[in-house]
């Protein structure tokens, strides 16, 4: 299921966040413990990727978006579900944006805060009615 898969991928981004590159078999793992089959690691394995090789432009989108504070103010679970959704609505046309908004929001409610599904679906709407 691709939820599972957009949560393994956003376990690794938010690893990421914290220590830099995370190598291979730390991200197989991930997708192992995750119980990802290989469709699904492979659909996890690309978001990693894609937010990996466009990070800077991920993050000048989100210092657009986020006009109330600096983007470093940003809680790390926020920021790695922002980042990860924000490659998936850009860079993987297959996937409506509305779905990319969906799985957002229900990451932030079992990843973060109480107010953070309102936070990522707002910063996420302004994405995608530009």
């Amino acid at each position: 299921m691709r939820s599972d898969a957009r949560e393994a991928a956003f376990k690794i981004i938010f690893a990421e966040l914290f220590g830099g590159d995370c190598d291979a078999r730390f991200k197989a793992g991930i997708c192992k413990k995750s119980k990802l089959n290989a469709e699904e690691a492979k659909f996890a394995c690309r978001l990693v990727s894609l937010v990996e090789e466009h990070r800077e432009e991920l993050l000048s989108v989100l210092s657009e978006k986020v006009t109330r504070f600096a983007e470093y103010r940003i809680y790390a679970a926020d920021k790695a579900i922002l980042l990860l959704a924000l490659a998936e609505i850009k860079f993987v046309e297959e996937v409506p944006p509305v779905v990319s908004v969906s799985e957002a929001a229900a990451l932030a409610r079992k990843y973060s805060t109480e107010n953070s599904a309102g936070f990522v679906n707002g910063v996420l709407a302004g994405v995608i009615n530009q």
